[in-house]
C-alpha cells in the first residue's frame, strides 16, 4: 500500500511538472495511462538531461562522488597532466589542488605553468594568487593581482575583485580594502562580497553602514529567488546574524 500511495503521487508530480513546464499533452496522456513506464521515460527524456544541465545538479553530483571517493578529481587532474603536460592540464590540476586544501603544491603547478607566453596569463596569475591567499600569504597575494591588473588592463573578474578586497583588508590596508568592497558589491553576483564588506565596515566601527548593509542584504534576498536563498544560505546567515547584533 505505501508503494502504491508513493506511485500515485510520483504521477501526479509528473503530470503537473509536464503541464507547467510546457511539455507536449502527449506526456500527459503517457503518464496516465502508463505509470510506471511512463514515469520512466519521463524521467529519461526529459529530467535527465535537464537536471543533467543544470549546476546546482552538478555540483550535488560532484560532492556525492567525493563522499564516495574521495580523490577520485585529483586522480583524474593528475593523470591528464600527466598524459598531456598542457598548462591547461596544470591549471586544472592546481585548481583542484587548492580545492583540496594543497595550496603550496597549487602554487608549484601555477608557477611551472607560467612561462613564455602565459607568463602574465591573467587565469594563471588569479589562480596563482588563490593559492597565495590560502596559504596564509596576502601580502604576496595582493603583489599578484596588482602585476595582473598592471600586465592585463582589460581583464574583469568578480573573484578577483573581491580576492583583491581580501588581501587588502589582511595586508592593513583597510581603506583601500574599503573602497574595493564598495566597488566589487556593485557587481558580485552572490552575498559573499556583500557580506564581507559589512563585516569589514563593522569591524572598523562604521556600525550605521554596517547595520544598513546587513538590513539590505536581508531584504534582498527576502525578494530574491528561492534558488539564490538556497545557494547563498551561508553568507544569508551571516548577514542575519549580523543584522540582528546590531539591532536590525
Amino acid at each position: 500500500m505505501p508503494l502504491l500511495i508513493l506511485t500515485v503521487l510520483v504521477q501526479i508530480a509528473l503530470v503537473v511538472h509536464a503541464m507547467r513546464t510546457g511539455r507536449s499533452i502527449y506526456w500527459v496522456f503517457i503518464l496516465l495511462m502508463v505509470p510506471g513506464i511512463g514515469a520512466a521515460a519521463y524521467f529519461v527524456v526529459e529530467l535527465l538531461p535537464e537536471l543533467a544541465n543544470s549546476l546546482g545538479a552538478r555540483r550535488i553530483v560532484r560532492g556525492v562522488t567525493r563522499t564516495i571517493n574521495p580523490g577520485a578529481d585529483l586522480r583524474q587532474r593528475q593523470r591528464e597532466h600527466q598524459l598531456s603536460g598542457s598548462v591547461e592540464a596544470a591549471r586544472h590540476l592546481a585548481q583542484e589542488l587548492i580545492e583540496n586544501g594543497r595550496y603550496a603544491d597549487a602554487i608549484d603547478y601555477y608557477l611551472s605553468a607560467m612561462t613564455g607566453i602565459y607568463e602574465h596569463d591573467p587565469d594563471l596569475m588569479l589562480g596563482l594568487a588563490q593559492a597565495q591567499f590560502g596559504s596564509g600569504d596576502a601580502k604576496t597575494c595582493r603583489q599578484t593581482l596588482e602585476l595582473l591588473q598592471e600586465k592585463n588592463p582589460e581583464y574583469r573578474s568578480a573573484d578577483g575583485h573581491l580576492l583583491f578586497a581580501r588581501a587588502l583588508e589582511q595586508c592593513g590596508a583597510l581603506e583601500k580594502a574599503e573602497q574595493e568592497y564598495a566597488a566589487v558589491t556593485t557587481y558580485y553576483a552572490g552575498a559573499e562580497a556583500r557580506v564581507r564588506y559589512a563585516q569589514l565596515l563593522e569591524n572598523t566601527e562604521k556600525t550605521e553602514q554596517a547595520r544598513k548593509e546587513y538590513a539590505d542584504i536581508v531584504i534582498a534576498a527576502e525578494l530574491a529567488p528561492r534558488h539564490f536563498r538556497i545557494a547563498q544560505k551561508k553568507w544569508l546567515a551571516i548577514a542575519r546574524g549580523g543584522a540582528a547584533r546590531l539591532g536590525q
